[in-house]
């Protein structure tokens, strides 16, 4: 016979903007997508065509709006999980609730030389991001994270020195481009008190992605790279230093390539090496390096 082993269901792309007025007459705005996801008590809406314990999708919506006006949005940390805290509260037959948040760029305008009080940019896809799991009888799971942070630098990167045999075709190089997306998360240790305890660490989490954001930038601008795994491993162990609470650190980076283009065909032009100035960019394939960097009393790492 066969049997559910797994369900779980919620109201995916929500969109949630949220103003806030400042005693100086300045505005601060902020704009998210938020998932939740509820699991429990409610196999029989599968199995048995029983709709008695199903949390509607709508009610989840509405449910975000009114949590939206009566709390701050600010950081998403505790916005999801005053949210993942309320479906457990509000709901005793549901087990787990997960919250996901996209927080959507927007910075402030800059006017006649002055930050302006209440118009705002978009300067770039770059996103906040965060993932809460509340499970009850077992406190608050958070990961936090950066994505869509396009960054390019046109020297200051090498790689040499891999692996050849006889179905390498790529040559070796001490000067290159390197361009990459950003996609960075870390893992808070369990808040086991709930919503609580994750309240005690408001402050750290906005000092946490201020930091991640700026070490990822710098690191990437300063170090001259011997390989992207290379980079990667250092920005982590930074992010782990900076954020005691944290436990790991996760990178993707896809390597985004620019190809030199030989064009000697044309009167015998360089363009190729030190005389390289015109590059074709590759939308794909791309290289695509990962890694979770871990501290050594919470596990040993395993490759």
């Amino acid at each position: 016979m066969p049997a559910l082993t797994h369900a779980r269901y919620g109201k995916d792309n929500i969109r949630v903007y949220k103003v806030h007025r400042n005693p100086d007459n300045t505005q601060s705005v902020t704009e998210m997508t938020v998932c939740t996801l509820l699991e429990g008590d409610i196999a029989a809406s599968w199995t048995a065509a029983d709709n008695t314990n199903i949390v509607a999708t709508d009610t989840q919506k509405q449910t975000v709006y009114v949590m939206a006006k009566l709390h701050s949005v600010n950081p998403p940390e505790l916005f999801g999980s005053i949210l993942a805290d309320h479906f457990l509260q509000q709901y005793p037959h549901i087990s787990a609730a997960h919250v996901s948040i996209v927080v959507h760029r927007w910075a402030r305008m800059e006017v006649d030389g002055a930050l302006h009080p209440h118009s705002f940019v978009r300067d770039s896809d770059e996103k906040r991001v965060v993932e809460v799991v509340g499970r009850r009888g077992q406190g608050i799971s958070i990961r936090s994270g950066i994505k869509g942070l396009l960054v390019l630098k046109s020297t200051g990167s090498q790689f040499w020195g891999f692996h050849r045999d006889e179905y390498t075709r790529l040559p070796e190089t001490w000067d290159r481009i390197l361009s990459t997306e950003v996609e960075a998360g870390w893992n808070w240790r369990t808040f086991s008190g709930g919503l609580e305890e994750v309240k005690k660490e408001v402050e750290g989490f906005d000092k946490a992605w201020e930091d991640a954001r700026k070490i990822t930038l710098e690191t990437f601008a300063k170090e001259n790279s011997p390989s992207v795994q290379n980079t990667m491993y250092l920005m982590s162990e930074q992010i782990l230093a900076a954020a005691p609470r944290v436990e790991s650190v996760e990178y993707s980076l896809p390597n985004k390539h620019y190809f030199e283009i030989d064009l000697s065909w044309f009167k015998g032009l360089k363009n190729t090496g030190e005389n390289a100035e015109v590059y074709a960019p590759q939308s794909d394939p791309n290289g695509l390096i990962q890694c979770t960097v871990t501290r050594q009393d919470v596990v040993s790492p395993k490759l």
